[in-house]
């Protein structure tokens, strides 16, 4: 599951706004504003996923361990773009 760190981070990585990132995951901009948001507002799963599919759709690459959650972008697939 992302988390609303992941994203931000995701986008941050990729040079994305908001819009950019709802737009490549085909959500509405208010769902994916709801996912980042601070205060863990409700958000569908459909919404979650497909915004992971996004990002990792253009090379990023969620982490999470016992030690927290990050994210990497993969080399050769930031290039998408």
């Amino acid at each position: 599951m992302i988390t609303a760190r992941q994203s931000r981070a995701a986008r941050a990585l990729l040079g994305w706004n908001q819009e950019t990132l709802a737009d490549k995951a085909q959500v509405s901009l208010t769902a994916l504003k709801r996912l980042e948001s601070a205060s863990g507002l409700e958000v569908y799963e459909t919404t979650r996923d497909q915004v992971r599919r996004a990002l990792e759709g253009h090379g990023i690459l969620l982490l999470t361990t016992d030690q927290g959650e990050g994210v990497m972008v993969v080399r050769g697939k930031a290039d998408k773009r």
